[in-house]
């Protein structure tokens, strides 16, 4: 579910920083602002709004229900969660990059006669390819290990919706400790693995954009 959610976060986060860095429109300030609403809230918060806003009682919820959808207490509830805590790292890698990347470009490959997808796929894309590699990892890693939100909108049930980190809470609340231990050092190595791949993007696209 990690991984769905990193690349739902990778493609939607890369149009929403896409729009907030290329257009000027009302209320683009508000919506800037409101990427960053998964670092201030706790995570707890988080967990406990998205259980009420697809809950039974709000108006959101019902609709989904009565449309054979469910949220609260199942994986897509679980996806949900991940998505939302981790969403802010596409954009705000994405953002800076954007903003660096000079209009003449475009200009003069239009200006040669390349279509605007062309010019998109084979001119603007490239450069930002390093950059959403980096923002996607970093969000699959925030998604891998988030706790708070997901023990709340999720029914924790093993082969159902249970991840990782929950079942190390478990494994503690049993005095499972060497089950605990297993599971922790696992994602110790999986974490590693990702913060070196991250780097490596990173200096990739430093290099890449000196050249």
């Amino acid at each position: 579910m990690a991984v769905s959610a990193a690349i739902f976060n990778a493609f939607f986060g890369f149009i929403l920083a896409w729009v907030l860095t290329k257009y000027d429109f009302p209320g683009k300030k508000w919506l800037d602002a409101a990427v960053d609403l998964p670092f201030a809230l706790p995570t707890s918060v988080a967990g406990l709004t998205l259980a009420t806003v697809y809950g039974d009682e709000f108006f959101i919820g019902k609709w989904l229900q009565e449309h054979g959808i469910r949220v609260v207490f199942t994986r897509l509830g679980v996806a949900v969660a991940m998505i939302f805590v981790s969403f802010p790292f596409v954009v705000r890698t994405m953002q800076p990059v954007l903003l660096e990347m000079e209009r003449e470009i475009e200009e003069a490959a239009w200006s040669l006669g390349a279509s605007p997808w062309k010019t998109f796929t084979e001119v603007v894309f490239p450069p930002l390819f390093p950059s959403l590699l980096t923002g996607t990892a970093l969000a699959f890693s925030r998604a891998l290990g988030e706790f708070g939100s997901i023990v709340i909108v999720s029914s924790n049930f093993a082969f159902k919706d249970l991840i990782a980190p929950v079942l190390i809470f478990q494994c503690l609340e049993q005095y499972d400790f060497v089950g605990a231990t297993v599971i922790g050092t696992v994602m110790l190595f999986m974490s590693l693995i990702i913060m070196l791949a991250v780097n490596q993007l990173q200096a990739y696209n430093q290099r890449f954009r000196k050249n």
